[in-house]
């Protein structure tokens, strides 16, 4: 037997102890880095870790990171996310620090990276804190806020002093995204006629002020009384599906948040979701909502998703842009402070009628780690 021969044959053990490397102390737990044996790969790992974590005593255990033969897990000795008093802060241009992380890490929504988000959560699950927390961020930033509030406007309309334009009815919401559409198509010329594919490559003087569009209850535009409405209903849902394509090049950003989103709702929210790379899952009351936010990432998401307790609001299943998920709790932002803050920044507004001129006022960068508001302990 030639020694390429026994090096195929060499028996694979994979249910053996960890060889663990140097352990490096964290501001909740520890990280530890694990050597793999023959035959071992992190979703080994990963199956286990539940009982990692009652083996060493700690709250969770998490695989961080891996590569080639090593695997990088970190330990939380106690929940981070039982208090967050972390304030939220704009982060930079087009990026919001909204809350904390499981890992202790801040959790940050990054437009800029993740362009186009779908928030899902049940009634006093945290979804509209969290909402508040984002509009509270980018009220001081460069940027123009849209809003789509199929309540009747009850939960957008306090911020109306920082909303560019704010649609309450489905026939305000056709309107309001046909000038967006139109929006996208100036923009998009200007682009071509530099030689640039995103608005970020255009010069400063002449780059276009960013868009961050608000939709509250989506299903509200999708759900169908009659069929006199079926045609009204393709019209917006074509309309906002062409924003979520088009947007990320053009800088037009979307928030789309509801208390239910599933496919019985038609195939254009299907299609929607597939563009919404950003997800965030709240407490739900149906498990198609948590499948539909979170099913087509990670089952083990789903499951965590299907467990967050109804005492614990503002907790979320996220997933954002390193393609990976984490629980996360928002700051408390109440409707109250979020209304100051819009109200303090409303000369930030741009008007509808500006940014539907090519080309808009030009950006100017934000200081990054400027507070909004500082945020006081939140009870359990």
């Amino acid at each position: 037997m030639t020694i390429s021969q026994r090096r195929r044959l060499r028996r694979a053990e994979v249910e053996l102890a960890p060889r663990i490397g140097l352990i490096r102390p964290t501001r909740n737990g520890f990280r530890v880095s694990i050597r793999l044996h023959d035959g071992q790969a992190p979703e080994d790992y990963t199956r286990v870790l539940d009982r990692l974590a009652h083996a060493w005593r700690v709250h969770s255990v998490r695989v961080l990171s891996w590569r080639p033969g090593r695997v990088t897990l970190q330990a939380t000795s106690r929940d981070p996310l039982t208090q967050v008093r972390i304030p939220v802060c704009s982060d930079g241009l087009l990026r919001v620090q909204v809350g904390l992380l499981e890992t202790g890490a801040p959790f940050v929504v990054d437009f800029r990276l993740v362009p186009h988000w779908l928030i899902a959560g049940a009634t006093q699950s945290g979804k509209s804190t969290l909402l508040n927390a984002i509009i509270a961020g980018l009220a001081p930033q460069p940027v123009a806020l849209v809003g789509f509030d199929l309540k009747g406007g009850v939960e957008l309309t306090p911020y109306a002093d920082r909303l560019s334009a704010l649609a309450t009815t489905r026939a305000e919401c056709a309107a309001l995204l046909a000038d967006l559409v139109a929006i996208l198509g100036d923009r998009m010329r200007a682009c071509r006629d530099r030689r640039v594919r995103t608005i970020w490559q255009l010069p400063e003087q002449v780059r276009p002020t960013p868009i961050v569009v608000v939709v509250d209850e989506v299903a509200e535009l999708y759900l169908m009384a009659d069929k006199s409405e079926k045609e009204e209903i393709a019209k917006t849902s074509t309309a906002l599906l062409r924003v979520a394509q088009l947007g990320r090049a053009f800088g037009v950003y979307l928030i789309v948040a509801g208390q239910r989103v599933g496919s019985d709702l038609g195939p254009g929210v299907t299609a929607l979701r597939a563009q919404l790379t950003g997800r965030v899952c709240h407490r739900v009351n149906d498990p198609e909502t948590a499948t539909m936010t979170l099913g087509d990432l990670d089952p083990a998401a789903l499951a965590a998703a299907c467990q967050i307790p109804p005492e614990l609001p503002g907790v979320a299943i996220v997933s954002g842009g390193d393609g990976r998920w984490y629980r996360a709790r928002s700051a408390y932002i109440s409707e109250e402070q979020a209304e100051q803050i819009t109200k303090a920044y409303a000369q930030m507004r741009p008007a509808w009628a500006d940014l539907k001129a090519t080309p808009a006022a030009p950006v100017n960068p934000v200081e990054p780690g400027h507070p909004v508001i500082e945020q006081p302990a939140q009870a359990a």
